[in-house]
């Protein structure tokens, strides 16, 4: 039995505002998520958006890639304020590798 492809939009914090900024970025697919780094993704769409992005996208976008690479994360690592915690604590893998800490 072959199982549905994960969209963008099934994933955990990811609403209809992200899902447009991910289309601003051109990522179209989780695979595609999957290859991003979420500060470049962060730092690309204030420049492409034309105005500073709140911080709490950048949580977002941690949350995602973290999701798109690992379909199993637990439900804990797929909440955006998880990343935020983890930013907040000084622990900047969740800026630098976007989730990879969450590759268990």
């Amino acid at each position: 039995m072959a199982t549905k492809a994960r969209q963008l939009g099934d994933l955990i914090s990811i609403g209809p505002a992200m899902l447009r900024d991910f289309e601003l970025l051109g990522i179209r697919s989780v695979a595609q998520l999957a290859r991003g780094n979420p500060q470049r993704m962060y730092e690309k769409l204030g420049r492409v958006a034309g105005q500073h992005q709140d911080i709490c996208v950048l949580d977002v976008f941690c949350a995602a890639v973290a999701q798109a690479r690992n379909s199993r994360l637990p439900v804990e690592q797929c909440q955006w304020w998880y990343w935020s915690s983890k930013r907040k604590q000084g622990n900047g893998r969740a800026t630098k590798h976007g989730g990879n800490e969450a590759r268990k």
